[in-house]
C-alpha cells in the first residue's frame, strides 16, 4: 500500500541538514529535508533488529520525473546498519528547490559521485525480496 505524505506532513517530520560537494559542479552545497530513514520507518519497513535473513535482500528503488532510476539495498538505509545520511530534500542553500531539480531531491551524501543523486524524485519503491 501506497504512502502518501503532505507537504505539510513532510516539513513536519524530523528533518536533517548535510553538507556536501556537489561533484557535478564543483561546489559546496547545503540540502535541508527528512532523512530517507524516517520516510521508510513511517512506511511501516522493517529496520534495525528486524531486518536480518531474506530481508537483507530488499532493495529501495527511487524513480525520477525523467525516467532516472537508481537503488539502494534497504541495509544502506538503515543507521543500525550504516550512517548513509540519505536524504529526500526539498531545499538547497536555504531555498526551495528549483523546477529542475525539484520539488524533491535525492541526496546521498557518502557516495563518491553524485551518481545516485535523483532530482525531480518522483517516488521511493520497496521491492520485497524473492521468495523461494
Amino acid at each position: 500500500m501506497p504512502l502518501t505524505i503532505s507537504a505539510a506532513d513532510f516539513k513536519a517530520m524530523p528533518r536533517k541538514t548535510v553538507r556536501v560537494l556537489n561533484t557535478h559542479n564543483q561546489k559546496t552545497e547545503t540540502y535541508e529535508g527528512v532523512p530517507l530513514e524516517v520516510l521508510l520507518q513511517k512506511a511501516g519497513v522493517p529496520q534495525g533488529d528486524a531486518l536480518r535473513g531474506k530481508l537483507m535482500t530488499t532493495s529501495v528503488l527511487v524513480d525520477a520525473a525523467d525516467g532516472y532510476e537508481v537503488v539502494f539495498s534497504l541495509a544502506e538505509l538503515d543507521s543500525a546498519f550504516t550512517d548513509s545520511d540519505v536524504l529526500i530534500a526539498d531545499t538547497m542553500d536555504g531555498s526551495p528547490l528549483g523546477e529542475n531539480e525539484g520539488p524533491f531531491k535525492l541526496i546521498a551524501p557518502h557516495d563518491k559521485r553524485p551518481a545516485r543523486w535523483v532530482r525531480m524524485l518522483k517516488s521511493v519503491t520497496v521491492v520485497a525480496p524473492k521468495s523461494s
